[in-house]
């Protein structure tokens, strides 16, 4: 497949209580901020917040599943996250081809990489590099 400068796919989802509790059971990150009400509600965040890579790990989602697809190797993410995620937050990971050709063999591209909630609000930023299916 040809990819393209500004190609850019996305991929949403609900972030349930679930996924908070099975995330922190895969990881075994049981920090309170994550799985506890009540420590949490005294915390500047006022309340529970999803794990920050928990929301970032939907960008492997559209890495591997849509752009540039399966097969899609992820060899570099760099990541800032800039708002909490909620249980019950909508998010939206999104990707977008910035860079084509890495390497001297062309088989690296760079991609810009965020996810954004329900409001349109930016809570993960960053950039990518993969190795593409088929190369």
């Amino acid at each position: 497949m040809a990819w393209q400068i500004g190609d850019k796919a996305s991929f949403t989802k609900t972030i349930a209580e679930s996924d908070i509790y099975l995330f922190a059971g895969i990881t075994g990150d049981l920090n309170p901020m994550h799985v506890d009400e009540m420590a949490a509600r005294a915390s500047r965040f006022g309340g529970r917040i999803a794990h920050g890579m928990l929301g970032a790990s939907l960008i492997c989602t559209v890495l591997g599943m849509r752009l540039p697809g399966p097969g899609t190797i992820h060899v570099k993410q760099d990541l800032r996250f800039t708002a909490p995620v909620r249980p019950g937050d909508t998010l939206t990971a999104w990707v977008e081809v910035v860079d084509l050709g890495l390497d001297k063999g062309g088989a690296r591209l760079r991609l810009k990489t965020w996810v954004t909630n329900q409001d349109g609000l930016t809570v993960v930023d960053g950039e990518a590099v993969v190795v593409p299916p088929g190369v």
